[in-house]
């Protein structure tokens, strides 16, 4: 009977718990639930003699994979994977998978509502403006911004996208007008949406070079990372553009900075927020029980990322 981990520092939500659970005790497997753990050590312990592993935002690193003796496969409910140490995963023999698309409804509708809020002045009383005949550009045009693109259009937003691994087809057949160059991105959009993972070559990579190019009235959201932007860059853009907004579903380093010399033109959530939803809990949940499943007794890797 394969054996499962399902270890979460933030617990799923228990309608997700309970189906979770249900996949699994349809399928015969063994299953340890490790939740709002506070110390890496417990982690260790309950990873030593399992086949596989659900993961949320919890941090998998060599030691990790040093404690697991069995492991064979990591699933990530989410789409971001940056906490796992795929090198690790890989040297060990350990497949790792995130479950993409499963949260893309919750994240669109953050990125839209964040949008408004600022449109808005954070609903500071004051006159705001509307959203409508705007022009929204996405970096990255994968699950989420595919969602948020039919929320923006029915908005009545004008919406354009770069992401250099798609064709102009795959962005034109849904309704978008695509970008060539990075640089197009920064100085086209009244709304810029940041959907880009971590990683080398992006971390930093929003810089003093492309924000300088931003509209003064740009709202820039970060639904992504926060360590794609250069924030050095980011607090000269608050300075030289005086209108230039930032809404982000994590506080940035220099967050303190903001709140002090930018408080009505900045805002993160207390903490990231993006799949916070019933919805998207069960989603994911289902998703990395199923992929588990389907590795263990059909050698499926659709989702593998190492």
């Amino acid at each position: 009977m394969p054996k499962v981990l399902i270890a979460t520092e933030k617990p799923f939500a228990a309608p997700a718990v309970e189906k979770i659970k249900a996949v699994f005790e349809a399928a015969g497997y063994e299953q340890v639930w490790l939740e709002s753990y506070t110390d890496p050590a417990d982690l260790h312990a309950a990873v030593a003699d399992v086949d596989a592993m659900i993961i949320r935002s919890d941090k998998i690193d060599e030691a990790v994979f040093n404690a697991a003796k069995n492991l064979k496969i990591v699933v990530r409910a989410g789409a971001g994977y940056d906490n796992i140490d795929l090198a690790a995963a890989t040297a060990h023999n350990v497949v790792a998978m995130n479950t993409p698309g499963q949260n893309s409804n919750a994240v669109a509708e953050l990125a839209l509502a964040m949008m408004i809020y600022m449109a808005r002045g954070k609903f500071n009383g004051k006159s705001g403006s509307e959203l409508a005949g705007k022009k929204l550009v996405l970096y990255g045009f994968g699950y989420i911004p595919r969602f948020l693109t039919k929320m923006a259009q029915g908005i009545g937003m004008e919406v354009f996208a770069y992401d250099p691994y798609l064709s102009d087809a795959t962005i034109t057949k849904e309704g978008v007008t695509p970008l060539h160059k990075v640089e197009d991105i920064f100085s086209t959009g009244d709304y810029i949406s940041l959907h880009i993972p971590a990683t080398a070559e992006t971390k930093k990579s929003i810089n003093w070079n492309l924000l300088s190019l931003v509209k003064d009235n740009c709202i820039l959201v970060n639904t992504a990372r926060k360590e794609v932007i250069d924030e050095d860059a980011l607090l000269k853009a608050f300075e030289e553009k005086k209108k230039f907004r930032y809404v982000c579903d994590v506080a940035p380093d220099c967050s303190d900075k903001l709140a002090e010399l930018y408080p009505e033109r900045s805002y993160w959530t207390p903490k990231k927020m993006g799949a916070q939803t019933g919805e998207a809990n069960v989603n994911a949940g289902v998703a990395s029980a199923k992929q588990i499943i389907g590795f263990l007794e059909k050698g499926d890797t659709t989702f593998k990322v190492n």
